[in-house]
């Protein structure tokens, strides 16, 4: 179940940027995806403060920069928003799960919906610690064994990554899964997986699986080769309904997007 889900996008540049940075990714090691679903390492070359357009996202981040006081942990969001500060310069992304925010953060991942604080809020000295010691790693491979190594210490799991809401929420990250459908193929009712999700996760299943077919949008459009003409295979019913909400999503057209990921896409490793 955890290798169904794309590789998700935390944010973008506000405004088009010609050459404004490198990114590469990595999966977390497989025993921790249940609740750490990958790294996203990150280099700006825009000085000054880059203006940043954050995606709705259904896991929460946390943002560790080497280069000084830019991290955040943002939780999960159903609505895009423009980040005036974004401080973060080079540095690495960290996506954590329902599970993984309980397990690493502490706290329970309602609280932490809509919401942006620093890292040391919520992490103490080892904020500090992720930062020193990554930002001395002489490259992103060992950065990214690191960060493995760190976070199988770090987790302390509070309850099981296999219940009746982690698993749905997993299978509602694919783009063409119903809520009922997925209650059902539970043994739960379509109100008892709304409850459980209120509790542990903090958005409705609902707005979980919308979440999640726009970020497999998003990975389609930042594909090589990609075509605006996807909408069926992302689960959206046609065109139109893609198009309204990618606007609705990300305050952009699909063709803004479409340039956006592709220009990103150049400067990925």
């Amino acid at each position: 179940m955890m290798d169904v889900v794309v590789p998700l996008l935390h944010s973008l540049p506000a405004e088009p940027l010609p050459d404004c940075g490198e990114t590469t990714s990595r999966l977390a090691r497989r025993a921790l995806r249940p609740y750490v679903l990958g790294y996203g390492g990150f280099r700006t070359r825009v000085d000054g403060r880059l203006r940043r357009r954050m995606l709705p996202l259904t896991v929460t981040t946390v943002i560790v920069d080497f280069a000084g006081p830019g991290g955040w942990v943002t939780g999960p969001r159903s609505v895009h928003a423009v980040h005036e500060l974004a401080e973060w310069r080079h540095g690495v992304a960290i996506g954590l799960t329902p599970a993984g925010v309980s397990a690493l953060l502490g706290v329970p991942v309602p609280e932490l919906v809509g919401a942006t604080v620093r890292p040391d809020a919520l992490l103490g000295l080892r904020a500090a610690e992720l930062a020193d010691r990554l930002g001395s790693a002489p490259g992103w491979p060992q950065r990214f064994a690191l960060l493995d190594d760190l976070l199988a210490t770090w987790l302390r799991p509070d309850r099981p990554p296999e219940d009746a809401v982690t698993r749905a929420w997993w299978r509602l990250q694919r783009p063409v899964r119903a809520v009922g459908e997925v209650a059902a193929g539970l043994g739960m009712s379509r109100r008892g997986l709304e409850l459980g999700f209120r509790r542990h996760v903090g958005m409705s299943p609902k707005t979980v699986a919308r979440i999640g077919r726009l970020q497999h949008a998003v990975h389609r459009l930042g594909r090589p080769g990609a075509a605006l003409a996807l909408a069926t295979d992302c689960g959206y019913a046609d065109q139109p309904h893609l198009s309204r909400e990618v606007r609705a999503m990300t305050g952009l057209t699909p063709t803004e997007l479409f340039a956006f990921l592709q220009d990103l896409r150049r400067t990925a490793n």
